[in-house]
């Protein structure tokens, strides 16, 4: 019931939505469908980033791919929780409090990986910046030191920000888009190198589609 819900709230609603109302492109990523399990590692400047990024899945994977949200933002109450996991597959994880063992969010991840689900995850921690990528936390780096046989998939998002900017409630239509990366798995098992091979993937990614974003402005 759940992966029916999904397909038709993000490809038959809110995908049109984004591209026809909002002005978002999606480049294609049907490749997805070749990848057993990949974890989505992309810069987040909007709360419309995880719509966008959902509406972009091929249908049949929605079910199987899990947002990484914060408990105190998307799950307050049991009610907020029990509608995000629904609607939007939330892996809830606690990023404030005491965090004991069974609310450890690098224990959660592994978790859901083992069970087969792939991740979206915005290795930042929280917005930042249109059109920018901030520092990146060590915890994906920790998970795929772990699970060095997932392939991780850089995604840059462009004009998010300046859609629904961070602090704001009001939607602008603005061009806007999601381009994807190439499947990678890590070079490394080190959490220093992971870190640096990720880095340096965003930082080749933004110096290819800046491009199109100065060319689209001018």
């Amino acid at each position: 019931m759940q992966s029916v819900a999904m397909r038709i709230i993000y490809k038959g609603v809110f995908h049109w939505f984004l591209k026809l109302i909002v002005g978002v492109q999606f480049t294609d990523c049907q490749f997805l469908k070749k990848e057993k399990q990949f974890i989505i590692l992309a810069n987040h400047n909007s709360h419309l980033d995880t719509l966008s990024l959902l509406s972009s899945l091929p249908g049949n994977l929605l079910w199987k791919v899990k947002p990484v949200a914060a408990e105190d933002y998307f799950g307050k109450t049991r009610f907020q929780a029990s509608i995000s996991n629904f609607f939007i597959n939330t892996l809830l994880i606690r990023r404030k409090g005491e965090k004991d063992s069974e609310h450890d969010p690098i224990r959660k991840m592994l978790e859901a990986i083992d069970a087969g689900y792939s991740l979206i995850l915005f290795p930042e921690g929280t917005r930042g910046k249109s059109e920018q990528m901030g520092k990146i936390k060590s915890g994906i780096a920790r998970i795929l030191s772990l699970r060095p046989e997932v392939k991780y998939i850089p995604v840059f998002m462009t004009g998010m920000g300046r859609s629904l900017p961070k602090g704001k409630m009001i939607l602008l239509p603005y061009k806007a888009s999601v381009y994807y990366g190439i499947p990678t798995l890590v070079k490394s098992t080190d959490t220093h190198e992971i870190l640096d091979q990720i880095t340096g993937d965003f930082e080749v990614m933004k110096e290819k589609y800046q491009v199109v974003i100065d060319e689209e402005e001018e």
